[in-house]
């Protein structure tokens, strides 16, 4: 199986001026192929760092894909650094790319300049790819096997994602003719509502059973829980199916746990449960200031299922739209079950869906022993009566409240999957 690097040029990204998505599509992309993509590397626009990094990774890879650095500015150093690293005598035009940048320009209006047409010189010593989408070719170095030890091969593309990831296909198809290449298999399965430590403690038995091929990733994310990623290297036919009976054996052992058994969130999976069903959905927020219903929103044909939200920050709507009782406010407390409870059931009776899901709870503040900042009361109403669940959490404010609302989901996805008028 080729092993392979993906690096990334530019003092905008060391500085945390732009974030690198570049490296993450890349990597993906590889994988896709059946290349594993052992590391990830981020470089400064300094001749010197750009040529040493990138000596190292193409004497322990086989394939390195780069971006950034090859703009038309006195900045953007890559170019010349890759010429002398792969032996370049001399300068090309390369005329494809040439009319790409005359036509680009002409249709934006803009001004041919010398500057940009230097864009399609490129060293003698590269094979070039045609950046349809922007000014800077794809440079291919390929090295033989006695300048590093092993056939290597440099792709160098431009930083700018959107032409970046434009070119990538013709990359792969450039790896494809040149390697032979193993599949990789991974497939995902979604938890949530248990942490990774005590996850990792339950399925251990599973996890050192697992057959020899077959590698198991922890993924947490405090929106779509932790993802199990089961990856099988050099895969035959068969892995995929193996694969998912592995997931079957903790079916018994995580229960409802498990809300997917492919990458996805939350949101989308409490749709594929309403869409089609003629079961509708309203929100009741308070602490999570509409996040709930943004989730729910974010996915496609939502409209169907999802008739509105109440977001009742302040007590007075509470009482005022929701119909919560004052009283209850007053001996309970405004974060309480029974204030979660009456939310839920005052947004299923404004908007007349048939289910409801709300929160009340101390984001970063106020609370007292009994509910410290940090504690969130779901309610969640619908034709098997209202059910609430507390949760408390650690976290700064924003983090807070990204676990508030997925858990509400959580709550409101269970709750959907006993009803058994579906």
């Amino acid at each position: 199986m080729p092993k392979a690097s993906v690096c990334t040029i530019g003092d905008e990204i060391l500085i945390g001026q732009i974030v690198d998505t570049n490296s993450s599509h890349i990597s993906r992309a590889l994988n896709s192929l059946g290349i594993r993509v052992g590391k990830m590397v981020s470089i400064a626009d300094d001749a010197t760092q750009i040529n040493d990094c990138l000596e190292a990774e193409l004497k322990d890879n086989d394939i390195v894909v780069c971006t950034g650095g090859l703009g038309p500015t006195k900045d953007d150093i890559t170019k010349e650094t890759l010429a002398r690293l792969s032996g370049a005598k001399g300068w090309v035009e390369n005329l494809t790319q040439k009319e790409i940048i005359k036509n680009l320009l002409s249709s934006r209006g803009i001004d041919i300049l010398d500057i940009n047409l230097r864009q399609a010189l490129v060293p003698d010593s590269c094979d070039v790819i045609p950046n349809r989408l922007g000014t800077a070719p794809v440079m291919v170095f390929r090295f033989p096997a006695e300048r590093f030890g092993h056939p290597a091969v440099l792709y160098s593309l431009p930083g700018v994602p959107f032409e970046a990831l434009g070119a990538l296909p013709d990359v792969l198809e450039d790896i494809r003719t040149h390697f032979g290449l193993g599949a990789i298999v991974h497939r995902t399965l979604m938890t949530y509502g248990i942490a990774e430590s005590a996850l990792a403690k339950l399925i251990e038995p599973w996890e050192t059973s697992l057959p020899a091929d077959m590698h198991l990733a922890y993924l947490p994310n405090p929106m779509t829980g932790v993802r199990l990623r089961l990856s099988v290297y050099d895969a035959d036919d068969s892995a995929p199916e193996r694969i998912m009976a592995q997931f079957g054996l903790l079916r018994p052992i995580l229960g409802d746990y498990i809300y997917a058994t492919e990458d996805t969130s939350l949101e989308a999976v409490i749709g594929a449960l309403l869409r089609g069903s003629g079961k509708t959905l309203s929100c009741a927020e308070s602490c999570t200031g509409g996040m709930v219903s943004h989730l729910l929103t974010t996915v496609s044909g939502s409209s169907e299922y999802f008739l509105g939200s109440v977001v009742s920050y302040d007590p007075s709507v509470k009482t005022k739209v929701l119909g919560v009782d004052p009283g209850t406010i007053g001996k309970d407390g405004i974060v309480s079950s029974a204030v979660a409870a009456e939310m839920a059931r005052g947004a299923r009776a404004l908007t007349g869906s048939t289910y409801s899901v709300s929160t009340t709870g101390w984001a970063d503040a106020y609370g007292d022993e009994n509910e410290p900042a940090g504690t969130v009361w779901i309610g969640v109403d619908g034709p098997l009566g209202t059910c609430t669940k507390k949760y408390n959490f650690r976290n700064d404010r924003k983090r807070n409240i990204e676990r508030f609302a997925a858990s509400a989901l959580n709550e409101l996805r269970k709750y959907i999957l006993e009803d058994k008028t579906l």
